[in-house]
């Protein structure tokens, strides 16, 4: 998800610097606003009033810059824990001092109500004294436009007004507003609350609003868990990805994004630093699939409307990826910020809009596939959403020997790749399907030409020296990309052995270690890549339970999954050699892989559940 730039210059013992590094973050969000909250209790990212908008709070990019939404304790030494309430968004964060103990409780609204999902622009945090007499110091300063914008403080009787940003801000509380404003501590005694509200106002009691809304939020998670369909292993670690998942998607448009945050670097003080708050078409088709192995259709549809919008039918192509209202302008901009732990450039925006990727078009009709032909859904499927699949294969027929700048999004460099060539023939797999299920003969014919002409360009890509599929016709690279020939079914009709000799060539080539993979091993803009990138570890994992090796695709998955933060969030990429996380946090790519791995090993045991331990 790049576009280019010169290779920023290594700190001399910066391996050192960042040594174990983990995001010390727990995400809350209600699919109209995503925040992030660190183990400080300080709300160190929130953009606000759209996922892709400016930061309110954004200490994560900037210390000085940011602002800073803290309850934080006066003693200079503390402990600190941070977990999730079971099967829910809602967080909790326990500060421990000398002085005392206290708890903060975050959450963002989400419940049915008047038929609707309300899901206001609010933050509600709780403060609730377990022992002793704490002393706190409650900050909150927001900011707009990137830290540009410091706005004015209005103090009411029980609220204060922050004004100078796109609409006001509100801080509704019962603690003393002159210790806020002059971030002056106290002695916790009763419990505090906060209600943080962008435009519209909290209206109703505080204390008694918080309660209700806490108990609905709490209920809505825990029945959405409740019916979520669940592989046999891994129960707990799919069960916060698909939380992590649901609350990824914009629920006004439908538009699912990348990633909550842009800018944190792949790998220390290379400038692979990007805005991932944007809806790539590739990544909302994994998503959507791992939420179907859940049991939930509700975002797909969603996403159709999404894709609906962006009309399709008047393009010459799509775009990688779109703003969350279906606005193709990403104009990538680079911002006066200091940069998470001084990493820099901070962009804003995504250069890879202007590139051209053909993969989108298959996984717009995988992502949809279910719509036609799921029994459950296919009610709905309609004259103008079949559409969506003649258009897609249209554009497959048209661009099937078109090269592009692939999975990785190379700058200056295309190929025919046998990514897209995999997509194409999936994509016009999943169009016959549908045609084939709503009588569209001529539609079923169209689809399968695709997909034999997909097929035979791909074997153009197949290395007789490597014994496998390799990054683009013409070429001996590997890439660990297509892994998914097999977890897609395309070695379906042809010898076992030859899916084990794809996976041996990408071990040999693209492993750093047991279970830890580079995307691919030539250069690119910055050089080598360092960290392994976890997708691709999932990829590997799932392919080799679907070669018949579950319990190694376990063992190496349970490594994987070590990765994770203290919350269980995760990341795009893991430095071997110094045990880190980085990349953009938390990664859907990540959650969505940990998601099929399981589903697939749990697949391949083949063992009643009382068996599995």
């Amino acid at each position: 998800m790049s576009s280019s730039t010169t290779p920023l210059a290594k700190p001399e013992g910066q391996q050192a610097e960042f040594k174990n590094h983990q995001y010390q973050q727990g995400l809350i969000g209600n699919c109209a606003f995503l925040a992030l909250i660190d183990k400080s209790t300080n709300v160190s990212w929130l953009c606000w009033p759209r996922f892709d908008s400016s930061f309110i709070f954004g200490s994560l990019l900037d210390n000085k810059k940011g602002g800073e939404f803290s309850v934080k304790p006066h003693a200079a030494e503390y402990t600190s824990h941070q977990s999730y309430i079971r099967n829910t968004n809602i967080l909790r964060t326990r500060i421990e001092t000398a002085e005392g103990v206290y708890e903060v409780t975050d959450f963002a609204p989400r419940f049915t109500l008047f038929e609707r999902y309300h899901k206001p622009l609010m933050l509600f945090r709780k403060v609730k004294k377990i022992s002793g007499r704490p002393r706190i110091i409650a900050r909150c300063s927001p900011v707009g436009n990137y830290g540009e914008v410091i706005p004015g403080k209005l103090m009411g009787s029980n609220h204060i007004r922050y004004e100078g940003l796109e609409r006001p801000v509100r801080l509704t509380t019962n603690a003393s507003l002159t210790y806020i404003q002059e971030e002056q501590p106290f002695t916790l005694e009763d419990d505090i609350y906060f209600v943080l509200s962008w435009g519209i106002p909290l209206e109703g009691p505080l204390e008694t609003t918080f309660e209700d809304f806490f108990r609905r939020t709490e209920n809505y998670w825990q029945k959405w868990i409740e019916h979520c369909h669940l592989p046999r292993v891994f129960q707990a670690e799919v069960i916060r990805s698909a939380l992590a998942l649901k609350i990824h998607q914009y629920e006004d448009t439908g538009a699912i994004i990348a990633s909550c945050t842009t800018s944190l670097p792949e790998i220390p003080h290379e400038g692979r630093n990007w805005d991932y708050r944007f809806c790539w078409l590739r990544d909302t088709f994994y998503t959507l699939s791992a939420l179907h192995f859940l049991g939930h259709f509700e975002e797909m549809e969603k996403y159709a409307h999404f894709v609906e919008n962006i009309d399709i039918e008047d393009l010459e192509n799509l775009q990688p990826c779109y703003r969350i209202d279906g606005s193709p302008f990403l104009t990538e901009e680079i911002l006066p910020l200091a940069g998470y732990l001084g990493n820099q450039p901070v962009r804003i925006g995504n250069q890879a809009a202007q590139q051209i990727q053909h993969d989108a078009y298959g996984q717009t009709l995988m992502a949809l596939f279910k719509l036609y032909t799921d029994e459950r859904l296919i009610h709905k499927a309609n004259t103008r959403s079949l559409r969506l699949v003649e258009r897609n294969l249209s554009y497959i027929e048209k661009y099937m020997e078109t090269p592009d700048n692939g999975v990785w999004e190379f700058r200056g460099k295309q190929a025919l790749h046998s990514y897209a060539l995999m997509f194409h023939w999936a994509g016009s797999a999943a169009a016959r399907t549908v045609a084939k299920k709503l009588g569209k003969i001529e539609l079923e014919e169209r689809a399968l030409r695709s997909m034999n002409r997909a097929e035979a360009l791909l074997e153009k890509c197949f290395s007789e020296k490597k014994k496998a599929y390799t990054q683009a016709v013409g070429s001996e690279e590997i890439d660990a990309s297509i892994l998914q020939l097999i977890t897609m079914g395309f070695f379906h009709n042809k010898p076992v052995e030859m899916a084990k000799d794809l996976i041996r060539a990408v071990e040999k080539e693209l492993m750093l270690e047991q279970g830890f993979l580079i995307r691919y091993k030539h250069a690119d803009d910055f050089g080598h890549q360092k960290s392994a990138f976890l997708v691709c570890s999932f990829w590997y994992i799932e392919a080799l339970a679907n070669v018949g090796e579950a319990e190694r695709a376990a063992e190496l998955l349970n490594t994987v999954i070590g990765t994770a933060n203290h919350v269980g969030l995760m990341s795009e990429d893991f430095d071997v050699e110094n045990r880190s996380q980085w990349g953009n946090f938390p990664q859907t790519y990540s959650h969505v892989g940990l998601i099929n791995c399981a589903f697939a090993i749990d697949r391949a045991l083949n063992k009643p559940s009382f068996l599995l331990s």
